[in-house]
């Protein structure tokens, strides 16, 4: 399987495409490509029986694709947690470290580094870690640009992209904080929040917000 496919089961994966329909226009946000480019592999996932697509529904995952997605991510999450755990990179920096790792990296050695880092539940951005029997704690599909002005919320996972993990790490929007919608501006502006320890309001933007879940 080519290394673009993988990405694409990945993502189907972050964004809930185990329990729900994901749309074309989420996975083009979260990989920013175009649209016609998701189209196109979206035929060959379902052609190799990796995914089902319903037309004006969106796209989720088979449990062929299911099992082949977490297996993807268990290795790369561990590598992520490792690589900021042992090794102090910093968030941004991990993805693509993990994206080699993980292709070459077998299930003995998996499951050692598990047992290594005292078998992590989440990796540093947020996203569950499933266990070697495939157990995991499902995470939020709740984008902060779905949550109505005025919700409190905790900021729970980020997608896992290193331009994205840049831009959140320089408006310092982190794993843990509780904030308060404020107010999402029109035509695809920004979603306003308000730290609530600080009192800070920061503007996240249209793209960021869609890559952003909360609880």
């Amino acid at each position: 399987m080519t290394p673009m496919k993988e990405d694409y089961l990945k993502i189907i994966f972050e964004l809930g495409g185990t329990k729900k329909k994901v749309s074309n226009k989420q996975i083009a946000l979260s990989l920013d490509i175009a649209a016609g480019s998701v189209t196109e592999m979206v035929g060959k996932l379902v052609q190799e029986g990796l995914a089902k697509h319903t037309p004006y529904a969106g796209i989720s995952l088979t449990k062929k694709g299911v099992r082949y997605a977490e297996t993807l991510v268990r290795k790369h999450r561990i590598w992520e947690d490792f690589l900021v755990d042992k090794l102090d990179y910093e968030l941004p920096d991990v993805h693509t470290e993990a994206e080699v790792l993980e292709h070459v990296t077998s299930e003995r050695l998996v499951n050692a580094l598990e047992a290594y880092l005292g078998n992590p539940t989440h990796c540093p951005h947020g996203g569950a870690i499933p266990d070697k029997d495939g157990h995991y704690q499902e995470d939020s599909h709740t984008s902060l640009a779905d949550t109505a002005d005025g919700s409190q919320v905790t900021i729970e996972r980020f997608i896992d992209n290193h331009d994205l993990l840049m831009y959140l790490h320089e408006i310092a929007l982190k794993i843990g904080q509780e904030v308060t919608v404020i107010k999402h501006a029109p035509f695809e502006g920004p979603v306003t929040i308000e730290v609530q320890a600080t009192g800070e309001q920061i503007p996240v933007s249209f793209k960021a917000a869609h890559n952003v879940f909360v609880k």
